[in-house]
């Protein structure tokens, strides 16, 4: 059985882009009978905000969409994450990272790195995946560690991934290391986007992860964290983007693409859940 989700952050009300998401999620679902979920992503405690959460719903439910209850929230469940992390740790792949932004731009500049998608701006030079007991002890005195995955060793252990990319009918190989020693755990919260997510899809059962075409990229670390923790393996569904009349893709800055403004105006929610979104892919 096909298991789809949509995974919003509370940060902000949803967009027009976020609607052809979730329908895209929840049609894949229902064409083939299966289940689509909903998850809520509030691992920020800084940005995600109670009163975006009740927005999610209505915005959903406007569209037509419903889910099986209880809606998983992340920060309810920082236990599992902890778990991963501590399974990741007892293989020697985690090491604590005391380098700020700045330093890290810098250093790359000096080594003559080019900036590279992924989670920095740059990708991390392992400046601090050396560093002796004593000189993380005296660090962690002046500041607060994010913990990083040693790609390295990461590759050596699982060797050549692969994922399947459902829309192209293929499988593509992995190649996580062009994202270098990437950050799973943050000073304010033990978890990252990247960790989360993995361990997630597979406790919930999702078998077809659908996002958008700019998160394609980031599909390899999350096949190799699957590998790592010994975790099912979904297919993958990118789809294209939405972007406004200036070719800029829709953010949540942009308030009058939200739902929630366009509902105000007067929109009808079938407006919008038809092939302005995806060509066959709206509501049938």
């Amino acid at each position: 059985m096909i298991v789809t989700r949509f995974a919003p952050s509370p940060t902000g009300r949803l967009h027009l882009g976020h609607a052809a998401s979730a329908l895209f999620a929840f049609n894949k679902a229902r064409e083939a009978g299966g289940t689509f979920l909903l998850r809520i992503e509030d691992i920020d405690p800084l940005r995600c905000k109670s009163e975006y959460i009740e927005g999610i719903y209505e915005d959903l439910h406007w569209l037509g969409l419903n889910w099986p209850e209880p809606v998983r929230f992340q920060s309810r469940h920082l236990d599992d994450y902890k778990r991963a992390l501590a399974a990741l740790e007892a293989k020697g792949l985690l090491y604590p990272c005391f380098c700020t932004r700045k330093e890290i731009v810098e250093e790359s500049a000096r080594a003559g790195r080019a900036p590279h998608e992924g989670e920095d701006a740059v990708v991390y030079p392992g400046t601090c995946r050396s560093l002796s007991l004593d000189a993380r002890a005296e660090l962690a005195h002046i500041r607060m560690p994010v913990w990083r995955l040693d790609m390295e060793k990461a590759v050596r252990i699982t060797g050549q991934l692969f994922w399947r990319d459902e829309l192209a009918g293929q499988d593509v190989e992995a190649k996580p290391e062009r994202f270098g020693d990437i950050v799973l755990a943050r000073k304010e919260v033990l978890t990252s986007y990247h960790l989360s997510v993995t361990v997630d899809d597979a406790l919930q059962g999702v078998t077809l992860v659908t996002r958008g075409e700019d998160l394609r990229g980031v599909t390899d670390i999350h096949r190799l964290l699957q590998a790592l923790l010994d975790l099912p393996v979904p297919r993958y569904a990118h789809h294209p983007l939405l972007y406004d009349g200036a070719g800029k893709k829709f953010s949540k800055r942009d308030q009058s693409v939200t739902l929630a403004s366009l509902r105000q105006q007067g929109g009808l929610a079938r407006d919008f859940a038809t092939i302005a979104f995806f060509p066959n892919e709206g509501m049938k």
